[in-house]
């Protein structure tokens, strides 16, 4: 899980504070590629934490960084007021280096899916990555650390066959973290082994979601259905597909937001969800279309 924190605070108060705390800490400085500032924590179960301060934004020509300018990384806790991102190119200008010989991925090909209006190779578009859910060895510990020493705020609880699991968010979205006891990895049918419960990815809308499956399915992946929705409040249709190493990916359209009052809103209220033959179309809710919007370009 990664959360977006002030340079400052991130990077060197971040530091000194989870040094006080006593929490571990994995390194600081920063990466390339990707050039953002960054400080990695342990959890109580060994779960690597990234707090980081700025990312490389690919623009329209999908270009990233050439590897010459990757002689800016930092391995130990910088030293601040740091250079501008702007000063840094003109820096690399200046040293001869060509700031548009990066990476740029290969043109797509097969195109033949109409997204939205626009022609992609799949007939849906991740537009975000959303939340990750792992198992733990102790619940009430996991969520003094996500609580206390990260600050993320707990939504809601659910009791599931006697597990208690707990649902986290940083912002308006219903969660960014959920915690479930590994007890529940063999009642979901999931990997005897694996800490990573599923990892979301949102799509850019129903209608992809509902493509999105048939697609999957059509190319032999696997879904299940051993996921109830009380294992995943605060989003209504979702599908669970197993990459080749058996990680659960949850595929999502929809994430409810939390109002002013910080309250979520009750089960009642929810949408209920139909487990066979999901409907063409759904009617809107009164968040529907309040998440942020993606700006694309689709592909």
């Amino acid at each position: 899980m990664a959360t977006i924190t002030d340079i400052s605070c991130g990077i060197a108060e971040a530091h000194s504070y989870f040094e006080e705390q006593q929490v571990p800490i994995q390194r600081v400085g920063r990466d390339m590629p990707g050039s953002n500032w960054h400080t990695y924590v342990y959890d109580p179960d060994g779960h690597t934490n990234e707090l980081y301060y700025g990312i490389e934004q690919i623009g329209w020509n999908q270009r990233s960084k050439p590897r010459d300018m990757y002689y800016r990384g930092f391995r130990e806790k910088p030293g601040l007021p740091q250079m501008s991102e702007a000063a840094e190119i003109a820096d690399a200008q200046a040293k001869g280096i060509d700031i548009f010989s990066g990476n740029r991925p290969d043109v797509p090909t097969g195109e033949t899916y109409d997204v939205e209006g626009v022609l992609l190779a799949r007939p849906f578009k991740i537009t975000k990555i959303g939340p990750v859910a792992l198992f733990v060895d102790d619940v009430d510990r996991a969520e003094a650390f996500y609580t206390q020493r990260l600050g993320l705020t707990r939504s809601e609880d659910t009791d599931y066959k006697g597990a208690r699991c707990t649902f986290l968010r940083c912002g308006l979205e219903h969660h960014s973290l959920a915690l479930f006891p590994k007890e529940l990895r063999k009642t979901l049918g999931l990997r005897p082994d694996t800490t990573c419960m599923s990892f979301g990815v949102e799509l850019g809308s129903y209608a992809q979601l509902r493509a999105a499956v048939t697609f999957l399915k059509e190319r032999g992946c696997t879904l299940i259905d051993s996921i109830p929705p009380e294992l995943y409040p605060g989003i209504d249709y979702s599908a669970f597909a197993l990459d080749p190493d058996g990680h659960c990916i949850q595929l999502y359209y929809y994430m409810e937001q939390i109002g002013w009052d910080g309250r979520v809103r009750p089960a009642s209220e929810r949408r209920k969800v139909n487990g066979e033959g999901w409907p063409e179309v759904l009617p809107p809710l009164s968040d529907t279309y309040a998440d942020q919007v993606f700006q694309g370009p689709l592909g």
